[in-house]
């Protein structure tokens, strides 16, 4: 047992007991984090900075998948949940907040005449498609990206298990920047397909016009043409991504930084569309739980005031040319390098003659968490992260590629390892 992550490893043996994989988050879990160099429980959260269970403190560029965009316990949040606290968290009929959150999220994305709220993305994305289905009165659905656990959506990867092949049969995968990929799927369901959803952009930028052409594709063929902004809403621009490309969808889907970490998603967009939801079934419990639309209010508030936004993209840019600069003094772009926008970017790692990306990647994450900066890879950037934040992630990179260079040279990766090398598992994009 690593005496560093003692408590973290001892929590994990408990939980695997009662809880598959140890974790309720397959993103959290021990298939994403090498056993004996690895955290797996966190204590806190304060800012730009975690705490594991053990105390060892971190500069975080994970942010929760993505869903701290203001920092941990920001204060402005904390302070909205806490006054409503007060006067409850759910109650026998709706709340105000249900109103002044969804006009507010009305004011911010371009797509959005009405809303609906869930509480994980993946409510917003399965109800967007049972809506475009009604709408439409089709079956089959396109996607390209992450979408969630859903078996509409889940059969269509490695993780199908469970999913009935009839389901499975219904969604077809199409390829990203590659438009010729979904015209052929849209001939061979000709006058069947529902919708088209697709994450905006995640690691690969949008290329002659490939959003243009994938919502006119949507327009000609009668098809619901829907942007899952689960990450990239309130992130990449006030209202998303949309506004950042100015393709404007049908539908959209938001999560995440919608409430700084608070359970709280939604499904917006054309009057037309979503009024089919007075007789849909989207409904939920917890949809008009008052602590998420506290949260969500303050945090959607400050995004308006506050040069949030601009402060993700300003930060995030220190990062994307600092890496590619410790990349190039280490020769290691063959094996390394940095995709995504300033304010959700991703360490690329490649397969070298010698060791899979895996194997790499293990020493990597090993060795940056054991210096005290939590990413997988990713950098989710929050408006807490400061200058000394990515001045620590820089350092603890060019001390890692070094060892990365050093364990290619030498060819001696395994005696680097303290752990056995991860394995390719599900990917979610």
């Amino acid at each position: 047992m690593s005496e560093r992550y003692k408590k973290s490893e001892t929590l994990l043996s408990e939980a695997l007991k009662v809880i598959p994989l140890g974790s309720q988050t397959f993103s959290k879990s021990k298939t994403q984090y090498p056993h004996g160099v690895s955290p797996y429980f966190i204590k806190k959260g304060k800012g730009s900075h975690v705490w594991d269970v053990d105390g060892n403190e971190y500069v975080d560029f994970i942010n929760a998948l993505a869903s701290i965009t203001l920092g941990y316990n920001d204060p402005e949040v904390t302070s909205a949940v806490k006054a409503q606290l007060e006067d409850g968290t759910i109650f026998s009929l709706s709340h105000e907040l249900e109103i002044s959150v969804a006009e507010k999220i009305v004011e911010m994305v371009p797509c959005a005449e009405m809303v609906r709220f869930g509480k994980n993305g993946s409510d917003a994305t399965s109800g967007a498609i049972r809506l475009a289905r009604a709408y439409t009165q089709r079956d089959h659905v396109a996607v390209c990206g992450y979408h969630g656990w859903q078996d509409w959506y889940i059969g269509s990867t490695s993780r199908s298990q469970g999913v009935p092949q009839s389901t499975k049969e219904l969604t077809h995968v199409f390829a990203y920047n590659n438009i010729d990929s979904l015209h052929r799927v849209f001939k061979e369901h000709s006058g069947q397909m529902a919708a088209v959803i697709m994450e905006p952009m995640n690691t690969t930028e949008p290329k002659d016009g490939f959003l243009e052409k994938v919502k006119e594709l949507c327009k000609d063929n009668g098809t619901v043409f829907i942007f899952d902004e689960t990450i990239t809403g309130f992130r990449f621009a006030q209202g998303g991504a949309q506004e950042y490309f100015n393709v404007i969808p049908d539908l959209a889907t938001f999560g995440k930084g919608l409430a700084n970490g608070y359970p709280l998603s939604a499904l917006t967009g054309k009057a037309e569309i979503m009024r089919l939801l007075e007789d849909i079934f989207f409904s939920f419990t917890f949809g008009g739980e008052t602590l998420s639309l506290a949260a969500a209010h303050a945090t959607l508030t400050k995004l308006q005031r506050d040069p949030v936004i601009k402060t993700l993209w300003v930060q995030g840019r220190k990062i994307i040319d600092g890496v590619r600069s410790l990349i190039d003094q280490n020769d290691l772009a063959d094996v390394l390098s940095v995709a995504g926008k300033d304010c959700w970017s991703f360490l690329i790692v490649n397969d070298t003659d010698t060791y899979s990306q895996w194997e790499l990647k293990t020493l990597f994450l090993q060795e940056v968490f054991a210096r005290g900066v939590l990413t997988i890879g990713t950098h989710n950037m929050s408006y807490a992260h400061s200058d000394s934040d990515i001045k620590r992630l820089l350092q603890v990179y060019a001390e890692v590629f070094i060892i990365i260079k050093e364990a290619l040279i030498q060819k001696n990766l395994k005696a680097w390892l303290k752990t056995e090398p991860l394995v390719p598992l599900f990917r979610v994009r």
